[in-house]
């Protein structure tokens, strides 16, 4: 057996993400902006002085790795749930383990504790509250939405960032040359380009990095692991995935990204944020409606054509499929994205919503009311009505058509840009043509 099957085999009951986990701050990657010399939490840790905490991140960023470490730091029991597995009774286990251990302190440390509902999250508020554990939660959804206010009132949310380019770089050198806790005992003949692919693949996400250099290391030859570009992809295909989760933060946060790239005028920025979507799973027909609200949102009646482009791209999506509704969609948002922007129709719908709510069940004048019978003629229904197409410019100056309480109120204000310059025009003359007839 050469030396790397000897390796392998003596470390293949522990993956390569967990031999090479940190163990103490000065061995961390990344996360510096929370635990650099001088920071407060890692003055915290250093000092002992800890405290509840939630750490809210991305996949990969060291969660675990730092929860671990404080408890090392502080010579605490380590006690571990995911909220995945775990219900109130296993809450109480661990709450009675943590009594057992009179003669120390205990660090809870529950994974996926956004995946705990509010009353399983309300049991361990007492515990908390009377010192039998410092809590550590960790979640990849915003704890605003995810976690109770109880919850959060008790522990202080420090955010993990994805790791840079050139800290999966540092951590990718340190796999290949440690012969104790990394993949020193093979050969690497691994060039800087294909590094950086793979890194990339990695998309921020240490742990994915250390996965995937592990497969490379299985496929060494004679001691040896030639990384061929051939070689990477094959090993890439499929196994790779940029952060998207349908349900959570990075949907919601990317469509937005998306929708303010075209209200900023920004093609390059709404291709992006469509294209990363797409990538990452996203219903392309969820994005059609999308692109059809921003449509009527954004730019309104400043180009009208927008609408259409937009329900055109949908009607593709429906039709056709990937990849040619795609490229319908994103020829949509390029063009809406240039085209003239106004808000004018959202705000005045808005407005009218809020005022039919509030202004209660306003009658109808009774010139606009339909006189179909004989009584509602007697009852004066639909008297003095004025038929546009009658009067000169086939327009009834001086009409009202608002309920007599808002006879004076004004809701669309068209902007001068585009298509509603020349609506604004409009309105200005019949604007004249009504002063000029109650005058």
């Amino acid at each position: 057996m050469s030396q790397s099957e000897l390796f392998a085999a003596s470390t293949a009951w522990q993956p390569l993400a967990d031999r090479l986990r940190p163990q103490n701050l000065d061995e961390f990657f990344g996360q510096k902006h929370l635990i650099a010399q001088g920071k407060p939490l890692r003055t915290a840790i250093e000092s002992g002085n800890l405290h509840s905490m939630i750490f809210w991140g991305p996949p990969g960023t060291g969660k675990t790795t730092l929860a671990k470490m404080i408890a090392g730091y502080a010579d605490a029991q380590f006690l571990v749930l995911s909220a995945v597995l775990s219900g109130v009774k296993d809450i109480r286990q661990a709450m009675e383990q943590a009594k057992a251990h009179q003669h120390g302190k205990t660090l809870l440390f529950v994974d996926e504790v956004h995946r705990f509902n509010k009353s399983q999250q309300d049991a361990f508020l007492p515990y908390i509250e009377d010192g039998t554990v410092m809590f550590i939660g960790a979640t990849t959804e915003n704890p605003s939405f995810e976690l109770n206010n109880a919850l959060l009132s008790r522990a202080r949310v420090y955010v993990l960032k994805s790791l840079a380019t050139e800290e999966l770089l540092d951590i990718l050198d340190r796999a290949i040359s440690d012969p104790d806790r990394g993949l020193g005992q093979v050969k690497w003949q691994f060039a800087d380009d294909l590094r950086q692919q793979l890194v990339a693949a990695a998309d921020g996400d240490a742990r994915r990095l250390l996965n995937l250099l592990e497969i490379l290391a299985d496929l060494a030859v004679n001691d040896t692991v030639d990384v061929s570009a051939d070689l990477l992809a094959e090993v890439l295909r499929g196994g790779t995935s940029r952060r998207f989760d349908k349900g959570g933060e990075a949907f919601y946060d990317q469509i937005s990204a998306l929708h303010k790239s075209v209200r900023g005028s920004s093609p390059d920025g709404a291709l992006y944020w469509l294209a990363r979507m797409l990538d990452g799973g996203c219903d392309p027909l969820y994005l059609a409606r999308r692109v059809v609200r921003i449509a009527s949102e954004d730019i309104g009646n400043a180009d009208p054509r927008a609408l259409q482009l937009a329900l055109n791209a949908w009607d593709v999506v429906e039709r056709l499929g990937s990849p040619e509704g795609e490229l319908a969609l994103a020829q949509a948002i390029t063009y809406m994205a240039v085209a003239a922007k106004s808000n004018a129709v959202y705000k005045a719908y808005n407005q009218a919503m809020a005022l039919a709510r509030e202004s209660g069940s306003l009658e109808v004048p009774m010139h606009l009311r339909n006189a179909p019978t004989k009584l509602m003629q007697e009852l004066d229904y639909g008297k003095a009505y004025r038929y546009a197409h009658d009067e000169p410019d086939a327009y009834a100056a001086g009409e009202q058509y608002l309920p007599d309480e808002l006879r004076d109120l004004s809701l669309y204000q068209p902007v001068d840009r585009g298509l509603e310059q020349k609506l604004k025009a409009k309105m200005d003359w019949l604007k004249r043509k009504d002063s000029e007839y109650s005058g």
